[in-house]
């Protein structure tokens, strides 16, 4: 994985980023609209303030864009597997505080396999993988075979990205551009493993993990 990163010019500039351009680089799909969202805001899109502004954290509502990654790689175990690639990662701070927000953009596209399906082929490498997410997460193998994988490691990859950064708080954030909310189900079954009721707009604490406070977000913005 690469460690130096460019200013992007325009919502263009994230195409060549993604791991299959031609595919996932479409109007009305997640990829091309969250870049639109996000790059013409120039930092938190309206909807993203809103919910850390109602948050009753002083850090959230105070909290700052720095920077963001578009197509962000962070290794998860085994280093034999490919990286996890989230969406977005986001560096903010609140005073002196740095916060980290993954974001996964979404419109009808769904959060991938069960756990149960993914596990199928049960090899040597998923077993090492979903050892570490379990024990990343605080969760155990037998709660997760209805849960969507990739909400699995798009929240990993939020706390290993708050290590790297040396941040005390990690954002799982869910940039929804669907009208029927499509997603939501899985997400909220997610969350109850957290012991979370999930509720859309609104920045919700979850947990303490590797000894980062951990988040959860859902918002819904609209297509460019």
């Amino acid at each position: 994985m690469k460690n130096f990163y460019l200013p992007t010019k325009s919502a263009e500039c994230w195409k060549s980023l993604l791991a299959d351009p031609s595919k996932h680089w479409r109007d009305g799909y997640s990829a091309k609209s969250l870049a639109i969202s996000w790059e013409s805001a120039g930092g938190f899109p309206s909807e993203v303030n809103a919910a850390f502004q109602s948050s009753d954290s002083p850090v959230f509502r105070g909290l700052e864009f720095v920077a963001g990654f578009p197509e962000f790689k962070i290794q998860i175990p085994p280093v034999t597997r490919r990286p996890s690639q989230t969406d977005l990662m986001v560096v903010a701070r609140s005073g002196r505080e740095l916060v980290v927000v993954a974001v996964e953009g979404k419109v009808e596209e769904s959060f991938g396999e069960l756990v149960s399906d993914w596990r199928q082929k049960d090899t040597q490498g998923k077993q090492e993988r979903l050892h570490f997410l379990t024990e990343c997460l605080g969760l155990r193998s037998e709660q997760l075979d209805s849960i969507r994988y990739q909400l699995l490691h798009r929240t990993a990859s939020a706390l290993l990205a708050a290590e790297t950064f040396a941040a005390a708080r990690a954002v799982m954030l869910v940039h929804s551009f669907s009208q029927k909310r499509t997603g939501f189900k899985d997400y909220s079954e997610f969350l109850k493993l957290f012991g979370v009721q999930a509720a859309p707009g609104i920045v919700q604490s979850a947990a303490t993990r590797r000894g980062i406070n951990l988040y959860f977000a859902w918002v819904e913005g609209l297509l460019g």
